[in-house]
């Protein structure tokens, strides 16, 4: 069972959530053994099912009937894929019964059932590539087309499920056998068929082996939806469903064959769906406004949210060679009447000059014949770029089936109960239109508009019992007491102390400086250096040395100077005579030129004390000895071009079809229901005025690393302003220009690179692995946790699940006063590494601070960085599980031939050799040290 279960998993390329559903289908089809109707014992079924899934209380139908419970997003229908697979595979069978709810399930679920289709559900798994699937719809049954191939099977092989032969699917929409629909006159499937000599639904409730699949299986609970089903006589029925109840009024009865459930809360909480987000302006008083204008305001920061998404998506497609997903914006009406007003509001041309005019849908249960079609076929294509749609106002009919991965913003406008419309409509837009998150947060969100709402859904989603909560386990999922962002700086550079963290820490060598900025190849990981903790917290070595201000002013210089150095100088060079006698020269310098400013301000704050004058050399030699001490250097190699290089970008004509950036009024502040992050869409600070318009842009540009000003002033300037002649016509006057690129400056700046990333042309003869040139500052790493103080390293953790929402402190050779883990063996290693005497320094990169490539797209970045007295390490620790894991596979080889270059540049150089450990993590104990995990786990180049 374990190893099919694993087969089809791996070609359906299950998620999580549908391998357990699947795991549990085959434990349930072993241990009631799927009998036919005449044999089977549903009250003992019911009784052996209970006796392993307790949550199974009753089966609410003749027949043994289970239901999985799974969020909108996670793949309803690629577990019925999966699951038909396996009982066809594991028990001989043949025939299976798919019931929608309606006419547009129905329709979706013949499209995913149909090889061919993009979404064919069977898609991965050859034997149905081989033979097909026999598919018999609402609309084809009465042909008799499977069951004439049914009776020539059993005639040659009575009894025997031949390999090869075709399954039989039926896919009908419930109406097609509910006879209360049709005033109780018996639907045509229960009528007798010439062709097949009884009627259809006669010849499926006789076959032996028939499965019932009931998608959206909350609406067939009513009585005569229930009678016949059981008429249909399955061997077993498997519902599914995102809301496993049943609503009359004000009862709402729960299932009671519920046997896996996978919430909301567990789909956002696992990435499988959009994060929700809950927008409203900062500062904002709904009081203030009446009704009409709350709308307004509503509407127009609903499509300011929907433009700036609409930028973001385009700009994430072209920078990830993706397909451009074109969102839309959903409007909530309070009824027909308001709806088709709002329509006429949103195409009037006072609102943003008409721009949406012919863009603009309304659905709702009053719509009849043309125009009733015309609008459902406009919505079911909202996804297609070529369709126009941008907005689409409903009252209460987008019910399941309409599966779009593009809404991305709701602006509920209903006069009561809006919170309440947060758990109803929600499930609409939270399917993802590339199938996991990208990490971007405006294409991984779905914004709410609620103005007048916006702290009651807030509440409501921080509730215990709200769909956002709902499956969380507080310790486990979600960690004790509120969380926060820790920023940990690494400790004080040459104990200077006090606020500044200018000498924090170094880095070596980066892309920007000499020749590495040429060319365009990839760059290799981030050279860098930090400062160390010895025995003594960051607060005693402040006044560890260098505590007059003098003092500290030629230290600070001191560690400029070495900055300034073209190459990370070794110990030994920093000790040489020349070299001290370089840095001596190069901070009395330093001291002359920030004189007359000292004077000044030591006047200003009535300073009269004559201060004694360090010796500057003396500094000088203790900062060199600190440096040394407290630094590890990781060269930073890099492949560049040699030989006659030319690059540059060609003249083009944007693409800007898809910008309508609109002005921003006021700051909107957009909140995550689950995080609770909060995000502002407006300008960053205090904005620069600019004597050209296309300057806002341009200086965004010049940004880029690949992009010089002297070289493509030209083509910036070009790029920047017909940018501004796309804004003109639809903006009202320069000051809307204006706004949109102070506000949107950045957003524009991405897509305009991204488009120039197309246009990018260089010539070299050949290329070189090099080591850059410069120095940059190490930024702090910031962490999250619920905890006030950090940990003592060694105390074990009671709750290792917990372990990523604490931080640890009490180091005497790493390089950061604390670290945060991301498992107990890392915490573990950490031990290892305090308690061996060959170790002089260790840490954990900082998020982003070193990187190796490990393919074109994608980067490695090390657990942990680790200096001895004859060799530095990249240590990854890592389960024993995934050792052969084929990402970890190449990010391995990446590691080794990292370590190969790094090796040889720094024996070149008088530096120790570099080596990569993969550690499994059950040989990571107390009694271990890392001279004998090298021994063991060392990789090297094949």
């Amino acid at each position: 069972m374990n190893r099919l279960v694993n087969t089809i998993s791996s070609r359906l390329s299950l998620r999580q959530p549908q391998r357990e559903s699947l795991e549990i289908l085959a434990r349930v089809a072993d241990i009631i053994r799927l009998a036919t109707h005449d044999q089977l014992d549903t009250p003992s079924a019911l009784d052996v099912i209970r006796s392993e899934f307790s949550s199974v209380t009753d089966f609410e139908r003749e027949f043994p009937s289970l239901c999985f419970a799974l969020a909108t997003g996670v793949g309803k229908t690629r577990l019925m894929g999966a699951s038909l697979a396996y009982l066809h595979a594991a028990h001989h069978v043949r025939h299976f019964f798919v019931l929608a709810p309606n006419l547009t399930i129905y329709n979706k679920l013949i499209a995913d059932f149909t090889p061919g289709n993009p979404k064919y559900v069977l898609q991965g798994l050859a034997e149905y590539a081989q033979v097909p699937p026999e598919i018999i719809t609402g609309d084809n049954y009465e042909s008799g087309r499977g069951v004439r191939e049914e009776r020539q099977r059993q005639r040659a092989l009575p009894g025997v499920d031949a390999p090869g032969e075709a399954i039989h699917i039926n896919i009908f929409n419930v109406s097609k056998i509910n006879s209360e629909v049709r005033g109780g006159r018996a639907p045509r499937i229960k009528r007798l068929s010439e062709y097949i000599g009884e009627s259809y639904f006669d010849y499926l409730a006789g076959l032996d082996d028939l499965v019932l699949l009931m998608d959206e299986s909350h609406r067939y609970r009513a009585s005569a939806g229930i009678r016949a089903i059981n008429e249909l006589k399955p061997v077993i029925g498997l519902e599914l469903t995102a809301t496993p109840r049943t609503v009359a009024g004000q009862n709402t009865q729960e299932f009671k064959n519920v046997i896996y459930s996978y919430p909301l809360s567990s789909a956002i909480a696992d990435g499988f769906v959009k994060e929700p987000a809950v927008a409203t302006r900062e500062n904002f008083t709904a009081a203030n406004h009446s009704p009409e204008e709350l709308e307004r305001i509503k509407l127009e920061d609903g499509v300011r949210i929907h433009e700036s998404t609409k930028v973001e998506l385009e700009t994430y497609g072209l920078q990830n060679e993706q397909p451009v997903v074109k969102p839309f914006m959903l409007v909530v009406a309070q009824d027909t009447t308001h709806a088709n007003e709002l329509v006429k509001r949103i195409e009037d041309d006072a609102f943003f000059e008409g721009r949406y005019r012919g863009r603009v849908i309304t659905v709702h249960s009053n719509q009849r014949g043309e125009e009733a079609d015309e609008t459902v076929e406009r919505l079911l294509a909202v996804e297609n770029p070529n369709e126009p749609t941008e907005i689409v106002v409903h009252v209460n009919k987008l019910g399941e089936g309409w599966d779009v991965t593009n809404l991305y913003t709701i602006v509920p406008l209903r006069a009561a109960n809006s919170p309440n419309l947060v758990e109803q409509s929600i499930g609409r837009g939270l399917r993802l239109p590339f199938g996991r998150r990208t990490g971007v947060k405006p294409v991984d969100r779905l914004t709410i508009v609620s103005h007048d709402h916006f702290q009651t859904i807030i509440d409501k989603a921080n509730d215990p019992n709200s769909i956002i909560r709902t499956g969380i386990i507080i310790g486990r999922d979600i960690a004790n007491g509120a969380s926060r962002t820790v920023q940990i700086s690494p400790n004080v550079m040459l104990g200077i102390g006090g606020d500044d963290t200018d000498g924090a820490a170094i880095a070596s060598p980066t892309s920007n400086g000499g020749d590495a900025s040429a060319g365009n190849a990839p760059v290799a990981p981030a050279s860098l250096s930090t400062t160390a903790n010895k025995s003594s917290p960051p607060a005693a070595q402040t006044s560890l040395r260098f505590t007059s201000p003098a003092e500290q002013q030629i230290a600070r210089a001191t560690l400029e100077a070495v900055k300034s150095f073209e190459t990370l100088p070794r110990a030994a060079n920093l000790r040489d005579a020349e070299v001290q006698s370089r840095l001596v020269s190069q901070v009395t310098a330093a001291l002359a030129a920030a004189a007359p400013a000292q004077a000044q301000l030591s006047i200003a704050e009535g300073d009269s004390t004559e201060a004694v004058q360090p010796n500057v050399a003396e500094v000088v030699k203790q900062a060199v000895e600190h440096i040394i001490e407290h630094t590890i250097d990781i060269p930073r190699i890099i492949v560049i071009p040699r030989g006659e290089v030319r690059s540059g970008f060609n003249s083009f004509t944007l693409d800007l079809s898809a910008v309508r950036l609109q002005p921003v009024a006021q700051d909107i502040l957009i909140q995550h229901l689950r995080t609770n992050e909060r995000e502002r869409l407006s300008g960053e600070g205090s904005v620069v005025r600019e004597p050209q318009l296309a300057t806002y842009l341009v200086r965004r540009l010049i940004d880029y690393a690949d992009i010089s000003y002297d070289d493509h002033a030209d083509l910036l300037y070009e790029l920047a302003n017909q940018t501004i002649e796309h804004l003109r016509p639809y903006l009202s006057d320069n000051g809307e220009v204006e706004n949109v690129l102070q506000f949107h400056g950045r957003q524009l700046a991405e897509l305009i690179h991204a488009q120039m990333a197309a246009h990018y042309w260089e010539h070299a003869t050949e290329y070189e692995t090099v080591v850059s040139r410069g120095f940059n500052t190490l930024r702090p790493a910031n962490y999250s946790s619920s905890e006030d103080a950090p940990r003592p390293f060694r105390q074990p953790v009671a709750d290792p699940l917990a372990i990523r929402n604490m931080l640890f402190s009490g180091f005497r050779r790493c390089l950061y006063p604390v670290q945060k883990f991301d498992s107990d063996t890392e915490r573990r290693f950490s031990v290892l590494l305090e308690d061996e005497a060959t170790i002089g320094k260790w840490f954990k990169p900082a998020k982003g601070e070193f990187k190796i490539h490990y393919n074109q797209e994608q980067t490695y970045e090390p657990d942990f960085v680790v200096e001895t007295d004859r060799a530095k390490f990249i240590c990854e620790p890592k389960r024993r599980s995934e050792m052969e894991d084929e990402t970890v596979k190449a990010k391995a080889r990446a590691a080794v031939k990292w370590c190969a270059a790094a090796t040889k540049h720094e024996l070149e150089h008088g530096g120790k050799p570099w080596h990569y450990l993969l550690i499994p993590h059950d040989v990571i104990t107390s009694n271990m040290t890392l001279a004998g995990l090298a021994a063991a786990h060392t990789l090297t180049a094949n």
